[in-house]
Formats: C-alpha cells, structure tokens, sequence
C-alpha cells in the first residue's frame, strides 16, 4: 500500500483516484471545486484536503491531473502548492497532457528539493480512465518510474518510461498527431459513403476487417454515421493538445502539415459551437459543407 495524493478530479482524475482506493492504496484528493472531492471521498472513502499543500504532506507519491500548464504551475508550486508540502524522497507525477518544457521547469524546480519528477500523460479517454485500461507514457528517471509502476497499474494496462524528463509530453504529442491524422481519414471515408449512397455501417463492418481498421474506427464510426457527438474527448481540449504540438514542432524543426490542418478543420467545427464535442465531430463539418 502507498501513501498518495491527487490532486485534480476531473473526467479522468475521478475515476483514476478512484481506481487507487480500490486497489487498497492511501489516497487523500484535492479538486479546485471542493463538491466535486466532497462526491469523491463519498462515493470511494480516502480523505480530503483543503489546498494542493495539505494533500501533499506526507505523502510518497503525489499525482497530478489538471488542465494546462499554467494550472500545473499553480498547483505544484502556487504559494498553496504541493511542493510545500512534500517531503524529501517523495515522487510528484503528472498526469496533464502538458508541454514538454513545462516538464522540464518543474523537474527543475524541485530536484534541489530531493523530490523526484515523472511526466505521465496518458491516453484512453474517459472511458479508458473508468475501466482502469489507460496507456502512460513516462519521462524521468528509472529509479522513480520503478517506484511509481506498480501504484499506477490501479488504472493502467501499459506504463512506459520513453526517456528523461519531458519524453512522455513528447511521446503524448505524437499520439495526438496520430489520432488527428486518422480522425479526419474516418470522417473523409464516411462523407465519402454517404455521398455514394453506400450503406457506411455496413462498409465499416468491412474495412475494419482489414488495413483500414483503427481504434477511431471500432469505436466511433456508429455514432458519427448518427451524427452524434455530445460525449468523448471535446475539440478544446484536443486543440490543446495539437497547439502543443505544433509549437514543439516549430521548436525541433519538424513538419506536421496535416496536423495544422486538421487543428484548422477543428477551429472550423468550433465556430458551428461544438467545442464540446468529441474530436470525431470532425464529419460534422464536411456534412454541413455538403448541404
């Protein structure tokens, strides 16, 4: 058993605390809206604390899951942050899908400090965060990600170090990279049926039998055939993360052409109000250009 924090409930921070306790770990939670830690300690026991600060202390291992990287500034080292509250041997790890220079600083920050640094974004959506099969992927040192392992298999089918500080947020920008490229290939292939009056669940049924078969596909060419969209991982938050990406890219010389354009189409399928609707919504706008 470990003693832990976390720190940040939102969609995947919830379930993913949750996961901890039920695996018999000591976990105390913070949230920035206390109702939202209030329903956590009732629907799973643990304890709750009052700042990031009072969360941490004591604490072996104190995990981090909030929006960007200015809100991760302000919780690990705001003048109520968790760095003030932990100790020397303990091991802060983040769970944001955040820059990779953000990684760096804080690593930076508090190594003087003894404390241990792992960024740990993740993938599998809310649904992944639920049923406790999230991919992470770790940048930090072996001694910390050896620590931190069995703890994160509560929520985790794959945990991966891929390298120093920061080649987690690395490794999370070329998941999203992916993700866009295939998203948008999905909401093509569709329009496309559509417009030759094929059957498009039926072809699904199909190709993903074959080379074409991708998770986008198994899991969201029904609902984008209904043109549902109000679930899953929102267009702002994915616009987050290919902004991420694309100052990187502008950072190490690469050239992601398709990601910009992709990060365009979801501005586009903004302005028509679906900043909360999951990326795949993406078939929404060539629908709308079509009528």
């Amino acid at each position: 058993m470990a003693k832990v924090a976390f720190i940040g409930l939102g969609v995947m921070g919830f379930p993913m605390a949750g996961h901890l306790t039920q695996q018999g770990h000591d976990v105390t939670v913070y949230n920035r809206t206390s109702a939202k830690a209030k329903k956590w300690v009732a629907q799973y026991g643990g304890k709750s604390a009052d700042t990031p600060k009072d969360a941490a202390q004591g604490q072996d291992i104190v995990f981090i899951c909030v929006g960007n990287d200015d809100d991760l500034r302000q919780v690990v080292s705001g003048e109520q942050g968790a760095v003030h509250g932990m100790h020397s041997g303990a091991i802060l790890v983040d769970h944001t899908t955040a820059s990779a220079d953000v990684a760096r600083e804080i690593a930076a920050q508090i190594e003087p400090l003894n404390i241990g640094f792992l960024d740990a974004p993740v993938s599998g959506g809310q649904a992944g965060a639920e049923n406790g099969v999230l991919t992470v992927m770790m940048g930090g040192k072996q001694t910390h990600f050896d620590v931190v392992k069995p703890v994160i298999a509560a929520y985790s089918r794959c945990a991966e170090l891929l390298g120093p500080v920061g080649s987690g947020q690395l490794t999370k920008m070329v998941n999203q990279i992916c993700i866009a490229g295939v998203v948008q290939g999905l909401a093509e292939g569709l329009h496309f049926a559509k417009s030759a009056g094929l059957d498009g669940l039926k072809v699904i049924e199909v190709i993903s039998k074959g080379a074409a078969q991708s998770w986008q596909m198994e899991n969201r060419y029904q609902t984008m055939w209904q043109g549902q969209y109000d679930f899953g991982f929102a267009i702002d938050w994915m616009r987050k993360d290919l902004g991420i990406a694309l100052d990187e890219a502008r950072q190490n010389g690469s050239h992601l052409p398709v990601t910009a354009l992709v990060d365009q189409f979801y501005s586009e399928v903004q302005a028509m109000k679906g900043n909360r609707w999951d990326t795949s919504s993406l078939l929404a706008r060539l629908e709308k250009s079509r009528s």
